[in-house]
Formats: C-alpha cells, sequence, structure tokens
C-alpha cells in the first residue's frame, strides 16, 4: 500500500492546508461514535450500568462541548451556542428516527430526544461558564499589573 506524503496531501485536499479545520477532528470522529453506538444492534452494544437517559445526556454534553471548544470564544456570539444545541439536538433527531426505522432491536424515544436536548444545554452552559470564567480571571490578572 503507497504511503502519501504530507505534501501531496495538501496537494489534493485543500482542506488538510487549514490548521482550523483539523481542529474539528475530534467533534466530527466523536460524532461518529456517537452515531455507531446509537445504530448498533443491542446484542452487539456494550452494557452499562447506567440509566439510558443519563448516557444520553452525558454523550450529547460531550458532542455540544466538542463542537464548541475548536472556536477562540464560542460565547462571545450567542447565536452560535443556539446553533450548536439546535444541532446537536437535530442530530439526536435524526438517530432516533434511524433507531426506530433502520434497526430491528432499537426504538426511536421522545425521552431519549429530550435527553439529548438537556445534555447539549448543559454542554454549552459548561463552555459559557469556563468562558466567564476565564475572561474574569484575566481582566482581574491585566488590572493587577
Amino acid at each position: 500500500m503507497p504511503v502519501i506524503s504530507v505534501t501531496v496531501l495538501k496537494s489534493i485536499c485543500p482542506i488538510a492546508n487549514c490548521k482550523k479545520y483539523w481542529t474539528f477532528l475530534p467533534a466530527v470522529l466523536f460524532t461518529a461514535a456517537v452515531a455507531y453506538l446509537s445504530l448498533t444492534e443491542s446484542a452487539q452494544a456494550p452494557s452499562v450500568a447506567l440509566s439510558d437517559k443519563f448516557l444520553h445526556a452525558a454523550f450529547y454534553t460531550v458532542l455540544a462541548i466538542a463542537w464548541l471548544l475548536p472556536l477562540k470564544s464560542p460565547i462571545s456570539n450567542i447565536q452560535f451556542p443556539i446553533y450548536v444545541v439546535l444541532g446537536v439536538t437535530a442530530y439526536g433527531a435524526f438517530l432516533e428516527l434511524l433507531q426506530h426505522f433502520c434497526t430491528l432491536t432499537r426504538s426511536g424515544e421522545w425521552l431519549d430526544l429530550l435527553a439529548d436536548f438537556v445534555g447539549a444545554l448543559i454542554g454549552v452552559m459548561i463552555i459559557a461558564i469556563i468562558t466567564i470564567v476565564n475572561q474574569s480571571s484575566t481582566r482581574k490578572s491585566s488590572t493587577r499589573q
């Protein structure tokens, strides 16, 4: 199997030239992992002792954070966090529909979608709190000097 050099890759794929696109790779990979885990048949899925709704909220919290982190200041523009919550929730709705119509041992549930929405909100709130704390500590340190 031939090995493609980075130079060849950059000439073929313009996205490879932009480092900012690579920052979204963890979000894309985690999004794919959520789809895989959501659509894997029940018999093949790993069993976990936690509540299904808790797992949905936890996964979608991480998913929202993964999409917000690559941005330099994700909370400065209030529209983007709203878009992330709506996008992550829409993705959850899409996966619930796929579970209902395309799997034999899974079913789509409204409460799962609600847990996805709550998880996305929690993720945005976590990033907002971290951003506010970082901004206030930066201001305090700049006023001391």
